[in-house]
């Protein structure tokens, strides 16, 4: 690649990650908006300080230039030292005082989470290797890698960790926090509006890092009641041949040592809960779409398609994975 390509590809490269569903400066929420607000005047501030330096080297590179005169007869010290106190002391001073008032007085005050007192509703999110699960205290659900939230409501979110240190950040909601084993962390959920936001867990936390993400969907309040209920409810009971083969196999082959399905038999911890798993639009923390072909592409090579995750090859049958993605479809 030549040298003067290279430079439209880096940036395009850097503007990739500051658009889509998951961007810091595309605000839903009053948090949100007041961390991109301030990021924005830190980049302003940062530009002109910038193009200030800029300025007086290019001043001072055309006043060395200049012809006929020795540089000994150019130098003012005084106007020198004036330069420096200004620039070099003073406006960087006024900028990062400025800045640190703002940032710890107003817009901490406004993205820290609330008293629990003081939100209709909390949802407990443990962090793992590498998915989400995700609880609702008060009712008998448990999902994952997918929150569901009713809009214009504030939601306490309770973080913690099951393994290594993680972190909860779903940028265009509210800022990031960490989830450290041992201790409960806490941060504010608030959607303006319905809509689909993506997080991502921020702190490297193994191999598949990169590949642990969730969605946030905030609901109309009724839509999210009725979602609610349909995700407390037990399992739905196999309604063909192939889906109680699946629910065998389920049992046969181990998936129900690591997986909960409420209802059956089921009840392993290691993996995400699995009873309304044909509910959700992605398989993996958001590695895959939830459809029959890369079901199948998950449960014939899991390491394959997320290196390192706690699913085993379990060496499946053809039959038994056209059985399992039946079963697993119809748990809506």
């Amino acid at each position: 690649m030549r040298v003067r390509n290279v430079a439209p590809v880096v940036l395009c490269a850097a503007l990739a990650g500051c658009g889509g569903d998951q961007s810091a400066l595309e605000p839903r929420s009053r948090a949100s908006s007041d961390i991109a607000t301030l990021w924005w005047w830190m980049f302003v501030i940062a530009c002109v300080v910038f193009a200030g330096a800029l300025g007086l080297l290019v001043i001072a590179w055309l006043r060395r230039r200049r012809a006929g005169l020795p540089v000994v007869e150019e130098e003012r010290p005084r106007l020198n030292l004036g330069l420096v106190l200004v620039f070099g002391i003073g406006i960087p001073l006024v900028v990062n005082v400025t800045l640190f008032v703002i940032a710890n007085f107003v817009v901490i005050k406004d993205t820290e989470a609330p008293a629990a007192t003081t939100t209709p509703m909390t949802i407990e999110v443990t962090g793992r290797q590498w998915f989400w699960d995700v609880r609702y205290p008060g009712v008998d659900v448990v999902t994952a890698n997918e929150i569901h939230i009713p809009a214009r409501t504030r939601v306490n979110v309770v973080a913690t960790t099951g393994d290594v240190i993680h972190s909860f950040w779903v940028p265009q909601l509210n800022r990031k926090i960490d989830m450290i084993p041992g201790r409960r962390n806490r941060v504010l959920l608030y959607a303006d509006e319905p809509g689909r936001y993506r997080g991502q867990c921020a702190e490297f936390c193994g191999l598949q890092h990169a590949r642990m993400a969730m969605y946030v969907y905030a609901q109309q309040p009724a839509d999210f009641e009725r979602w609610l209920r349909e995700q407390s409810a037990p399992a739905r009971t196999p309604a063909t041949a192939t889906q109680r083969d699946g629910e065998r196999a389920f049992t046969a082959d181990g998936c129900a040592d690591c997986h909960t399905v409420r209802g059956t038999g089921a009840d392993g911890t290691v993996g995400p809960d699995l009873t309304h798993v044909g509910s959700r639009t992605t398989l993996a923390a958001l590695t895959l779409p939830n459809d029959s072909a890369d079901l199948a592409r998950w449960l014939r090579d899991p390491q394959h398609v997320k290196p390192g995750n706690r699913m085993p090859d379990l060496n499946l049958s053809r039959r038994d994975v056209g059985a399992l993605v039946a079963y697993l479809e119809g748990l809506k």
